[in-house]
């Protein structure tokens, strides 16, 4: 990969008003740019109370100047941050200033870019760098800290180094075939395997952990026309975020609300009730209803508890994509049933409450997760990939014992596959993609 020896520039605060900006700047040598617009280079890592200059000598604005030299900066290169008053004009006019001096505007994530070039992080610190700017919960935010801090690089090493200490044995039996089975049990190469495949399920389910922290659930609410499914949205948003009535089909179209269980996001959709009908309104909701399924991780079918399930929600679950599912058996209040929930059913009352408790306990248990999640790194889908593609290779190693070449080769494969994680072995194209989701300044 090619270092950058230009300098680059950006507006590093977000858009807007505010008491304070930064504009960030970045490069091998921003000491010229120092002395044009402040009139000298500031001691690094100090903070220098100082005017900033325009081309002509007149005053941009005032305010706190500091440099950070390479290698000790976010980038590993000279940074130099200017932080001025929060507005959007005069923080464009400093920005301004610092291109006509040479620097190029910053392209998205481009500050942490060079950071994983310059070996400050590797790739999956990065991306915990985006991660915990968007980070929508508490347990999110502490779980991309927990990456940015490199504690998911960290599993990734010990198992890429369990994976490199084991290649080793192998492929020092594979001079000796007569007796390389009878050495590798000695060495007991078999059960260092078997804690490597218990190490990586443990990353997996972690991981698996972070990934319902960062991209949430995405929960939709289907059944029969007035069965209460705008009533059971309002409940687990906790306001009035859908129409409630008593006239079969007041919802005509998909109605999404985000909410938090456990600091897990949750995207509940409530949908047109599922109903032949002559309705050119309703038909077209109706299509949005099971369009909206083909993108769901958990499905609640909505009956009402007096009659249960019958010929009508048959016929709805026959046409649900593979997706999980829980059964609500609602309006209890009706016949006085206690709530309760009993394997994937759930009986309770959208109109008081009673029972919706037990329905978010589910609907976390259907996600996956486990309340003992406070060890969850944040991942994403590339990541779980990764890990999947390494545990088929470590678990095809194993059946290929009797073959040693076999059983090497799959060895490494799971190494590389690991190594796709911290971007030892990764595609300039894929760090394109990667960094250009990021916001500019950052």
């Amino acid at each position: 990969m090619t270092m950058p020896n230009d300098l680059i520039a950006a507006i590093a605060t977000a858009p807007g008003r505010g008491g304070v900006g930064v504009v960030r700047v970045s490069g091998p040598d921003v000491a010229p740019l120092a002395r044009a617009i402040l009139g000298r280079v500031p001691a690094p890592r100090h903070a220098t109370f100082t005017a900033f200059f325009d081309a002509d000598g007149s005053t941009l604005d005032e305010g706190i100047a500091l440099l950070f030299a390479a290698p000790h900066s976010f980038t590993g290169e000279n940074v130099l941050e200017l932080q001025g008053h929060g507005g959007p004009v005069v923080l464009n006019l400093i920005l301004q200033r610092c291109l006509q001096l040479g620097a190029r505007l910053a392209g998205p994530g481009e500050f942490t870019r060079r950071a994983y070039l310059n070996g400050k992080l590797d790739l999956a610190q990065a991306e915990a760098v985006a991660d915990l700017i968007d980070a929508a919960s508490t347990e999110a935010a502490r779980s991309a800290v927990r990456s940015l801090s490199g504690a998911f690089s960290a599993r990734v090493h010990e198992l890429l180094e369990g994976l490199t200490r084991l290649r080793m044995l192998v492929e020092a039996t594979l001079d000796f075939p007569e007796e390389e089975i009878d050495f590798l049990q000695q060495a007991d190469a078999f059960g260092r395997l078997d804690r490597i495949e218990a190490a990586l399920a443990a990353v997996r389910a972690q991981a698996r952990q972070g990934a319902l922290l960062r991209e949430g659930l995405t929960v939709v609410l289907i059944g029969q026309p007035n069965v209460g499914k705008s009533s059971l949205l309002n409940q687990l948003a906790g306001f009035e975020a859908a129409i409630v009535t008593d006239v079969a089909g007041t919802t005509r179209d998909t109605v999404k609300e985000a909410i938090q269980i456990e600091g897990v996001p949750l995207h509940v959709i409530d949908t047109a009730g599922l109903r032949e009908t002559d309705d050119a309104v309703e038909k077209i909701g109706i299509a949005r209803t099971w369009a909206a399924l083909d993108n769901a991780d958990v499905a609640l079918l909505l009956v009402d508890a007096a009659h249960g399930v019958g010929a009508d929600e048959h016929a709805i679950l026959a046409r649900l994509p593979a997706v999980a599912r829980l059964t609500i058996h609602n309006k209890i209040d009706a016949s006085d049933e206690p709530p309760r929930a009993v394997g994937d059913e759930i009986w309770l009352s959208a109109k008081t409450g009673a029972g919706v408790e037990l329905l978010r306990k589910k609907l976390l248990a259907a996600a996956g997760w486990q309340t003992a999640g406070e060890g969850a790194f944040m991942a994403r889908a590339r990541h779980l990939d990764a890990l999947s593609r390494a545990a088929t290779h470590v678990a095809a190693a194993r059946a290929a014992v009797a073959q040693l070449e076999l059983f090497a080769e799959e060895l490494r494969l799971a190494q590389v596959a690991l190594a796709d994680i911290t971007g030892e072995f990764t595609a300039d194209d894929l760090l394109g993609e990667i960094f250009s989701k990021f916001c500019i300044g950052k």
